[in-house]
């Protein structure tokens, strides 16, 4: 039998067999397919073939030789084929496939090229023998034993792979090691120091087998009744070097290693390993594999330890240098371990049960410090698996190390850059701010996080810590106030009180956004969920206010770091007094309306605290818009006829109010004046609606882009200074009077003419000119980042102000007052698409867009009440029209021609009858050219007929409009407009279509440019129209007659065009 058979990409017939079956040879060519559906399709078919047909022998020769195929996606496929063959076939002795595989790939007898197929196939068939789950009789085993052995020998070839197989028939195999196994591994297992597999080998016996390998037994072996001592540290520590070095690109922790660390606990010596192995083997190396192994054996081992050696091993030199590895791979392009080192916190805390062991790991990485600075993000999210006394546990000592920050027991460290920098480090912030900063985030992030388990009582615990800390000192203690009770041990500075504020601000976003913590709430099907609230239904921004209210009542024991002046003090009273009224108000009857004024009041008194100057006003006006508000509620009538001339209407003072408050810098301010705005809308006037649209439409975007178009020469010019090609002139004269005051330019060019101390006046002179035109170039470069974000801010508040635009569209889409949002819009979107923008300007311009198209123009209710305003309307149509003629961009006149229409006409068209009509006076005759007067006629009287359900449009000035602009769109060589403008008129509207029939073809008849004679043929061939296009295929026809030659060419031609698209459309 010849051994070249395995060169083939498939196994051919061989002579001495005959011609078998083609079904039963087409299963052994699926096994060799890349597919792995198509191949384990193929060895169930096989099975079910074998146990009707009688063709062992054949079977297992075509699998045998199967297992060296040059492909290796084919190898598998007749491995797994095999042992399925084995399993269903028990009769069949595993003793005879295991001589039928030695022989054919017998490494002695194969040829060189195909030395490295052969090794694959005695893996694979050894694979297949214990897959087969017959691998327990002794000797077959000793025999795949055997060839694993000499296999793991071609290490180049086969890497680890014999080592594992060797493994994993270990782990299955019982009763029969002692007798059988102990003896041929007896080698491998004497010399387990050798290699990381011969190790490996060994621990997985320890584990399986450990009657078998006693201390006695391991002392003859190894020479130590134990693995893990001082003698072997050294040999240990080299074998998990070789290790991590091979898993250098898997990136993956090897087994032997975890294994090594499960033994050193078994063992009792689990503090040499990690002392000696790790801390002072691993770590010998610079930065890498040696490194990240250590790492992830770190990971790896929390769920295997106790508290005490959690709390030692978390507190030791590899946390350390995973610090420092942290920091120092910030840097884009570096390596960073720290999202594998996230998962393993993440696994654990979620697989343990145990709150000591969970709030020793939490510590343990929140105590690792750079500088005072943790390692760990504030917005770790591993906190969400934490159990609630162990939560509790870990915001309590957060709230004790930011009252009493103890730095010596922290695990701080510095890298060597930092060690090597020492001025530098000088400079910086204090280790003790750094550390109060991290906690105050790190206590909000835990309320922001909604998958956290956290109780009502500790987060308004934290929601009230950081509110004292942010805006109050304590003068001594006292029992009302909790916080009062301790001191702080280092005083906080301005900067971190700064930051302490704008945590706060974000905490009150956070709580605004916080659902209910009760799981019965949650669980209730289609009941509506509830935000920033209690479980009593008090809004969290409330009991803030009762606790502010508490503090500023009891001066004796605490105090304001900025005090309120009396008006403020006032406008606070005031602000207590509107909310109890608005409260009492809610009592009757609660409405969305009460509870946002309730919200602004109290997020506005909040505020008083940050920015009291600003707001001061803005409380004022509020308390009285909200009193006229509640009162024209009450007296309707009589406030009507008395305060109508005099005072302007309380939505517009509201509306002033919250578009002043739009100024803030923040993102909880944003939403609640949305909020409120959609609660006062309906009350809303056309005065207020203007006020909003001068925000967006102030006519400052042309001055903006000439001032950027300044800035950028500026810029240009500055450069060009800076590189020598242009010189300022005032620059140019200052530095010639330098030096002739110094006499450097009296024609002698040698600096022998001058001593020493002319050089220094001279020098001295240079250097002050200098620094002086320095000066300046940085004072125009801070002007110009200076407005740049002025302009940032301006845009940005615009963006804002359209928040209450797309309130009005989306929940007044039906007043009339919407028909005023058009031509803004569309003036907004004109110069955003005309001009060179900026990303945030294209933020804007594309969210002016959506508004316009997606929210305005695809409204599914519209204004019915306007009918007073049918002039104003039609004007409107008649300079939008003109105006999107005279436009550069198409794509701008898109949003001007589509959209009109449909947002200018007070009701909707209905269609249905006109085209139920013609339909069916298209089906009495039984062509179009054969009834054409009678199907015009029949046409003209429906479109009469349809004149009655266009409310109050005047066809005639409406149909002269889009005249105007057919005539310039099918005469003009660039127009703005575009075909499929006119085709989406026709269809929407046809019964405005039949006043510009005679439009298109004159512009057929009489046209300059085929392609605009050939528009027109397409805007008659339309279905609404087949019929009409009929008498106008006659016109054309009539008019070759008593032409010129070219002329008839040219009719003919259009004739034709039109002929095509109506028999094409006449057939649809």
């Amino acid at each position: 039998m010849s051994v070249d058979m395995v060169e083939v990409s498939e196994p051919p017939r061989t002579a001495g067999i005959p011609q078998q079956n083609r079904v039963f040879l087409d299963f052994f060519w699926d096994l060799a397919k890349p597919d792995q559906e198509v191949r384990l399709k193929a060895v169930q078919s096989l099975i079910q073939y074998l146990s009707s047909e009688n063709k062992l022998d054949y079977t297992f020769k075509r699998l045998v030789d199967g297992l060296a195929h040059t492909r290796e996606t084919a190898r598998p496929g007749f491995s797994l084929a095999l042992g399925q063959v084995l399993s269903a076939f028990e009769d069949v002795s595993l003793q005879s496939v295991l001589d039928r595989i030695k022989e054919k790939h017998n490494l002695q007898f194969v040829k060189k090229k195909l030395a490295r197929n052969a090794m694959f196939g005695n893996l694979f068939g050894v694979l297949a023998l214990h897959q087969s789950g017959r691998l327990s009789k002794p000797p077959v085993l000793l025999g795949c034993v055997q060839l694993l052995q000499n296999l793991s020998q071609h290490k180049q070839h086969l890497k680890d792979l014999p080592s594992k197989t060797m493994m994993d028939i270990l782990t299955e195999v019982s009763d029969v090691f002692e007798e059988v196994l102990m003896g041929a591994l007896q080698s491998d297992l004497s010399s387990a120091f050798r290699t990381p597999e011969q190790l490996q080998l060994l621990l997985v016996a320890l584990q399986h087998f450990p009657q078998a390998l006693k201390p006695k037994k391991l002392k003859t072996l190894l020479g130590s009744s134990t693995i893990i001592n001082a003698e072997n540290i050294p040999k240990l520590t080299e074998l998990m070097k070789m290790t991590a070095r091979s898993v250098k690109k898997e990136r993956v922790l090897p087994a032997v290693v975890l294994d090594l660390l499960k033994l050193s606990l078994k063992e009792g010596s689990f503090e040499l390993f990690w002392n000696k192995a790790i801390t002072e083997g691993m770590f010998r190396e610079h930065t890498g594999p040696t490194h990240y192994l250590s790492f992830r054996l770190l990971g790896s081992a929390l769920p295997l330890l106790s508290v005490d050696q959690l709390k030692k091993v978390l507190s030791g030199e590899v946390m350390m240098h995973y610090g420092e590895h942290v920091v120092s791979a910030q840097k884009p392009d570096r390596f960073k371990l720290a999202p594998e080192m996230d998962a393993y916190v993440s696994d654990f805390l979620q697989g343990c049960q145990d709150p000591d062991k969970q709030l020793a790991v939490m510590l343990g990485f929140s105590s690792l410090t750079n500088h005072g600075y943790p390692v760990v993000p504030s917005a770790w999210r591993v906190v969400q698996h934490l159990q609630p006394a162990a939560l509790q546990a870990y915001v309590e000592w957060l709230r004790n190390s930011f009252l009493h920050p103890q730095m010596d027991q922290l695990l701080d460290f510095s890298t060597r850059k930092q060690k090597s920098n020492q001025e530098a480090q000088e400079e910086k912030e204090d280790s003790v701010c750094r550390l109060r900063k991290w906690i105050m985030s790190r206590l909000c992030s835990i309320i922001d996080n909604q998958h956290v388990k956290k109780q009502e009582d500790m987060i308004m615990e934290v929601a009230r810590f950081v509110f004292f800390h942010a805006f109050f000192t304590v003068k001594k203690a006292s029992p009302d106030i909790a916080e009062s009770k301790e001191k702080l041990s280092v005083p906080l500075d301005e900067r971190t009180r700064s930051v302490l504020v704008n945590l706060f601000f974000g905490l009150l976003m956070s709580l605004h956004h916080l659902p209910l913590t009760d799981d019965s709430t949650e669980g209730a099907v289609g009941q509506k969920r509830v935000f920033g609230v209690t479980a009593d239904g008090t809004m969290w921004i409330y009991h803030l206010v009762q606790y502010a209210a508490l503090l500023l009542n009891q001066p004796k024991h605490v105090q304001r770091t900025k005090p309120f002046s009396p008006e403020q003090t006032e406008a606070w009273e005031g602000m207590l007094e509107s909310v109890a009224n608005l409260k009492k108000k809610a009592k009757k009857g609660p409405t969305e309306e009460n509870r946002a004024f309730q919200q602004l009041f109290l997020l506005v008194g909040m505020h008083l605290f940050k920015a009291p100057e600003e707001l001061l006003d803005i409380i004022k006006d509020l308390q009285s818009c909200v009193d006229r508000a509640q009162e024209k509620k009450a007296k309707k009538k009589s406030k009507k006829q008395a305060t109508a001339e005099e005072e302007p209407e309380w939505v517009e003072v509201m509306v002033d109010i919250l578009l002043s408050l739009l100024s803030q810098q923040s993102r909880h301010i944003r939403q609640v004046c949305k909020t409120v705005f959609s609660s006062i809308v309906p009350h809303l006037t056309h005065a207020a609606l203007t006020a909003i649209l001068d925000e967006d439409e102030s006519d400052d975007s042309a001055d903006d882009s000439d001032a950027d178009d300044e800035d950028m020469k500026e810029e240009e010019e500055e450069d060009e200074t800076m590189e020598g090609e242009e010189v300022d002139q005032n620059f140019r004269l200052e530095l010639m009077k330098v030096l002739q005051q110094k006499k450097a330019l009296e024609g002698s060019s040698s600096d022998d003419d001058m001593d020493d101390e002319a050089m220094m006046q001279l020098d001295k002179g240079l250097s002050a000119l200098f620094s002086e035109q320095k000066k300046k170039n940085q004072a125009k470069k801070d002007e110009k980042a200076k407005m740049q974000k002025e302009k940032a801010l301006v845009r940005d508040y615009k963006i804002k102000v359209l928040d209450m635009v797309e309130v009005i569209v989306s929940r007044q889409a039906g007043s009339p007052l919407v028909l005023s949002l058009v031509e803004p819009l569309l003036s907004i979107i004109e110069r955003g698409m005309n001009s060179t923008t900026e990303q945030q300007e294209m933020d804007f311009l594309r969210r002016a867009a959506d508004i316009f198209r997606n929210q305005l123009c695809r409204s599914k209710v519209y204004c019915r009440t306007a009918a007073d305003r049918q002039g104003e309307l039609h004007d409107l149509l008649d300079k939008l029209m003109t105006k999107s003629q005279k436009l550069s961009d198409s794509s701008v006149c898109l949003y001007y021609f589509r959209h009109v229409p449909k947002d200018s006409c007070t009701h909707r068209i209905p269609l249905d009858f006109f085209l139920f009509y013609l339909r069916n006076s298209n089906k009495k005759g039984k062509s179009g050219f054969n009834e054409p007067m009678f199907s015009f006629s029949i046409y003209v009287c429906a479109c009469c007929v349809q004149y009655k359900f266009m409310g109050c449009v005047d066809v005639d000035r409406v149909s002269a409009v889009f005249r105007d602009a057919l005539s310039s769109f099918l005469s003009r060589r660039k127009s703005p407009l575009s075909a499929q403008m006119f085709t989406d008129l026709f269809t929407r509207f046809p019964v405005l279509c039949v006043n510009l029939l005679d439009t298109a073809v004159q512009n057929i008849t009489s046209g300059i440019r085929e392609h605009q004679q050939v528009h027109g043929c397409c805007f008659l061939s339309m279905k609404v129209l087949h019929k009409v296009n009929v008498n106008a295929g006659f016109f054309l026809f009539c008019c070759i007659e008593k032409r010129t030659r070219r002329e008839k060419k040219r009719k003919i031609f259009c004739f034709g065009v039109l002929w095509c698209r109506f028999c094409g459309v006449d057939h649809l």
